[in-house]
């Protein structure tokens, strides 16, 4: 399928801006092929008139080079997977190098996102999820956004700014969903209150948890076409991180 993508839009300095108790348990092959039979013969989720909108943001910095050709291909089969979840638009960003910040326009199929992801190559750079952040409350001020979901590794800005922004993005109803990748003890702190303050949930992974990181941003995808509900009725049968996922949201 393609993906009516227009071209992306390099944001200049002057522009606007799961519990992890479960992180390593790691599905067996037999739970993910009864997870993706689930998935689907998941009816399709209404959302009215309208679809649901997800931001998903990617560190494309140095640290992440090593893995990046695995997440992508996992980041890739969350956007594939909700086409058959319900109507969803899918906004791509990332940011790496000096200052590069980089969102597509807002997309309803995968195959135009995949291949701007598949071309993203890391670049050395300071993270700037502050930029990101900002740039998330700037969209859901044109448009309602549904759910904002991050993955990466570090975090070197101010803790109480990006916490200060996701309480913000928690007041206009846009929880944010971050997974780590490595075990950075500051990043793991910043991002688990992050996603309290915005009302989302955080989840470790690596590679001992690729299975639970598929189910996990298929989930997210069910969350922001469908909601809390249609998130918990997905998590009933699913790999045990959703069912966190589920309940932190629920809290």
């Amino acid at each position: 399928m393609g993906f009516a993508v227009n071209r992306g839009v390099k944001v200049s300095d002057s522009d606007k801006q799961v519990s992890k108790g479960a992180g390593k348990e790691v599905a067996s092959s037999k739970e993910v092929s009864a997870f993706l039979q689930k998935v689907s013969a998941l009816p399709t989720v209404n959302t009215g008139a309208g679809q649901g909108r997800l931001i998903f943001a990617l560190d494309a910095t140095g640290s992440r080079e090593n893995t990046w050709d695995q997440a992508t291909q996992l980041q890739a089969e969350m956007f594939t997977s909700t086409q058959a979840i319900g109507k969803l638009q899918v906004q791509l960003c990332y940011f790496r190098g000096f200052m590069e910040f980089y969102h597509s326009e807002w997309c309803h199929e995968a195959a135009g996102l995949l291949k701007i992801m598949t071309g993203i190559r890391c670049h050395a750079g300071t993270t700037q999820i502050e930029r990101l952040m900002q740039h998330a409350l700037d969209e859901t001020r044109r448009a309602r956004v549904h759910s904002l979901v991050f993955v990466g590794d570090a975090m070197e800005e101010n803790t109480d700014v990006l916490c200060q922004l996701a309480g913000q993005l928690g007041l206009y109803n846009v929880p944010v969903f971050i997974f780590q990748e490595g075990h950075d003890v500051r990043a793991e702190k910043t991002f688990k209150e992050m996603a309290r303050l915005s009302k989302g949930a955080y989840s470790h992974f690596d590679a001992s948890s690729i299975d639970q990181l598929k189910d996990l941003l298929r989930a997210v995808a069910v969350y922001a076409t469908g909601g809390l509900k249609a998130l918990q009725h997905f998590s009933k049968n699913s790999h045990p991180a959703v069912k966190l996922l589920g309940q932190q949201l629920g809290k």
